[in-house]
């Protein structure tokens, strides 16, 4: 009665309009007056406790030092620098873009600014060389998902609280699968401008190649020296994150010198604002979690799973199916916070590693990006390119099926996550 109460409510509040946060936080005080003895004048201090992590301090740090760079010329860099590795090939230019989506990944940890960045620049040039504007924004769309992926990201740092896990280890754990899904698009996007006519160009000069990487090496550098610093133990996740910050202020303001002081109220705004919206989200779900827990919700699923004697590999794909439908309508950290008390318990009963897991989350939310009706990605691509959104879906489905081929290697080939995180840790 409770379980059902509760999942009712919650998904009926938000199917007619209410933010994912409130319903959350709403769809607890509900169920908790009604079946419980909880006592909701100490739900607050329960927010704030949800709250009150070290960790979680890392996520406004990463959103504040992509914005610095996004606002600057640190893309335009980065995508030169792709464009003199890859632009001589067939569908040179697309490459290009899925190239510098990875490496400004790394810089940034967020999929819309990526596919922002990226896309505001490549997406004229890719036209421009004869690309149709399908080709020229699906590729943009979709590989601006690896933000999300390949480390520092977001979602990782949140799934990394909620589930207790340490976040080097998932950062680790997402460069393979990210790297993977990305060289998986190039192949395609090559073959496919291939069989469209497009020939091979004259490369460029090894000094044109290093021209491009000293103008980026700035930009560059950050990836090299805050996943170098996690890794070689010089600083936390968290640490690395005031870090990008500082670094990212110097090489705009002083070294670039692309940004202005006018700039930076609005970039701390914009910065403050995402950073808000993240944290009212992940308040609300450390309350419904707490909840789940106090009732023994997850032990009873799970208690259910394994008397139905669901093994691993169907649990696996039950759980892409709910995330991918979930995917389609809420923000990712919404879903992870959501389904990881859950999921996580049956899981472990399972025998499936929680890094690898957090791995097969992270991936379904990269293609929730890019599905409608709620795909962010969609809705920046669609507003840097003034195509519909309807075009735009149609635009990126080719690159979603690549998306959905690398989910199930990732699934159910566990050492594509795994093998660097054991390497690194032991």
């Amino acid at each position: 009665m409770v379980i059902g109460t509760l999942f009712i409510l919650l998904f009926a509040l938000m199917l007619i309009g209410v933010p994912v946060a409130v319903s959350l936080g709403a769809t607890t005080l509900i169920t908790s007056f009604l079946f419980t003895d909880m006592d909701l004048m100490g739900i607050s201090s329960k927010i704030f406790d949800g709250l009150n992590k070290y960790t979680l301090m890392a996520i406004p740090m990463f959103i504040l030092a992509g914005a610095l760079l996004s606002r600057g010329s640190s893309a335009m860099r980065i995508i030169n620098f792709a464009k003199s590795l890859v632009g001589h090939l067939p569908g040179g230019l697309p490459i290009a873009a899925i190239l510098a989506s990875i490496i400004f990944a790394a810089v940034s940890g967020s999929s819309p600014a990526t596919v922002a960045a990226i896309g505001s620049v490549m997406y004229g040039a890719i036209k421009q060389a004869g690309y149709n504007e399908q080709f020229a924004i699906g590729t943009i769309a979709t590989s601006g998902t690896l933000g999300i992926l390949i480390p520092p990201s977001i979602v990782f740092i949140v799934f990394g609280v909620t589930a207790d896990q340490s976040i080097g280890k998932l950062f680790m754990a997402g460069v393979i699968p990210g790297l993977m899904i990305g060289i998986m698009m190039m192949i395609a996007t090559y073959f496919l401008a291939k069989r469209s006519g497009f020939k091979a160009t004259k490369p460029a000069t090894f000094k044109e190649r290093f021209t491009a990487f000293k103008d980026s090496f700035w930009a560059l550098l950050i990836i090299v020296v805050v996943i170098g610093g996690i890794y070689g133990g010089i600083f936390t996740p968290t640490e690395a994150g005031a870090f990008s910050v500082m670094y990212a202020f110097f090489v705009s303001f002083f070294i670039y010198k692309d940004t202005k002081y006018k700039d930076l109220y609005r970039i701390i705004l914009d910065s403050a604002q995402t950073s808000s919206m993240i944290f009212f989200i992940i308040a609300n779900a450390m309350l419904f979690a707490h909840f789940l827990t106090d009732e023994q919700i997850p032990q009873h699923i799970t208690q259910l799973i394994l008397e139905a004697n669901v093994g691993p590999l169907m649990f696996l794909l039950i759980v892409n199916i709910l995330l991918l439908l979930m995917g389609q309508f809420m923000e990712p950290s919404s879903v992870v916070m959501i389904t990881v008390p859950l999921l996580l318990p049956i899981g472990i009963a399972l025998g499936i590693d929680p890094i690898h897991l957090g791995v097969i989350m992270v991936v379904n939310m990269e293609i929730g990006m890019i599905t409608p009706p709620v795909g962010l990605n969609l809705f920046v691509a669609s507003g840097i390119t003034g195509l519909s959104l309807k075009q735009v879906i149609v635009a990126s489905l080719p690159m979603t099926g690549i998306l959905l081929i690398g989910l199930m290697l990732i699934t159910y080939i566990p050492e594509i996550s795994l093998w660097l995180p054991r390497l690194m840790y032991g």
